[in-house]
């Protein structure tokens, strides 16, 4: 509305009536008026003052700032060193400037510089070929206290391959734990890849050691990037957002006895959105395709008998994925084509 009453033409007597009615301040409509229609403003160059440097002194402050002692030092350093050497030049301010002039202001000492993280591009088109583990805290008895849940997870069929409830974290408890649910599942060498956070047990060398013993290839999320490891982050998320979880645990037996019923539950009967609603264990263990032949047979049953319901087209199962990526490569001009 403001614009509509700046925009009248000056001297046709309507300001006045259109401010009233759109209850607008005419001094406002007026002085941003004015303010389109002035010229622009220029500054006047602003004369050099009567106490700066002449041109002989400025390049004599550049020189002593460009002396070899000096070149990683700051102004500060090099005024207070002059000046104890029985030399004044000019204020630390004006060599700021001096230096500014020649566009030699900036970080002049060496600087340590973070490595370039890549990020983790992993591919899962079967179980036992990537999995993703975790640790997260469990709240005590008592404030400030914790039990600590580890995870291994199959990114693939999502199954929980391996748990245990420990007082601390430490990479010699996950080495028992990740051996055992290596020969429960006989994964053999050189197939898996195990991926993880920047945690202190996830690249403690205990762990790495382990690895490569074992054939094992490890993959690392980059830091502060909890998006690298979605599998484990969102597998939390679903433990500790259902209706039963406690808000604390009083002894350490009773968390691992609810981690058991609940992993039962989620390796057997939860039916998982992301696997095409089977569960866990129907993955992993292949029965995933039956499953999927009885459902879509129920699906065309339900079509022949009330195929009004189904205005578009036949119903299908949700789709069992054949491939699960940890960051999935960006799709090229090449590939698109």
């Amino acid at each position: 509305m403001m614009a509509v009453a700046i925009a009248l033409p000056t001297g046709s007597g309507l300001t006045s009536a259109v401010c009233a009615a759109l209850s607008l301040s005419r001094a406002s409509v007026l002085r941003q008026r004015a303010a389109l229609t002035a010229p622009p403003r220029t500054r006047p160059p602003r004369a050099a003052s009567s106490r700066a440097l002449p041109e002989r002194e400025r390049d004599q402050v550049l020189h002593h700032l460009r002396e070899p002692r000096f070149a990683d030092q700051t102004p500060t350093e090099v005024f207070a060193t002059l000046l104890d050497e029985g030399t004044y030049l000019c204020s630390i301010r004006t060599m700021y400037r001096i230096l500014a002039a020649q566009g030699e202001v900036g970080e002049r000492r060496r600087q340590r510089t973070h490595p370039v993280y890549q990020k983790p591009e992993l591919l899962a088109e079967a179980p036992n070929q990537v999995w993703s583990w975790d640790i997260t805290k469990l709240r005590g008895p008592v404030k400030w206290s914790y039990f600590y849940l580890y995870v291994i997870l199959d990114i693939f069929s999502r199954r929980v391959v391996g748990w245990r409830v420990e007082h601390a974290e430490s990479a010699s408890q996950f080495k028992e734990l990740f051996i055992d649910a290596m020969e429960k599942h006989e994964v053999p060498r050189d197939q898996l890849t195990l991926h993880a956070d920047r945690g202190g047990p996830m690249k403690a060398k205990t762990t790495a050691l382990m690895l490569v013993d074992l054939g094992v290839l490890k993959s690392h999320s980059r830091p502060h990037t909890s998006n690298d490891n979605p599998f484990s982050e969102a597998h939390f998320k679903t433990l500790k957002y259902q209706p039963e979880f406690p808000k604390n645990f009083e002894t350490i037996e009773q968390a691992r006895a609810f981690c058991r019923r609940l992993f039962a539950w989620y390796n057997q009967d939860h039916h998982h959105a992301g696997i095409g609603l089977m569960t866990p264990d129907q993955i992993h263990f292949g029965q995933a395709q039956e499953i999927y032949t009885a459902r879509q047979a129920t699906l065309d049953a339900a079509f022949l008998a009330t195929p009004e319901r189904f205005v578009h087209k036949p119903p299908k199962p949700p789709q069992i994925p054949t491939a699960v990526w940890i960051n999935p490569p960006k799709p090229t001009e090449e590939t698109q084509a």
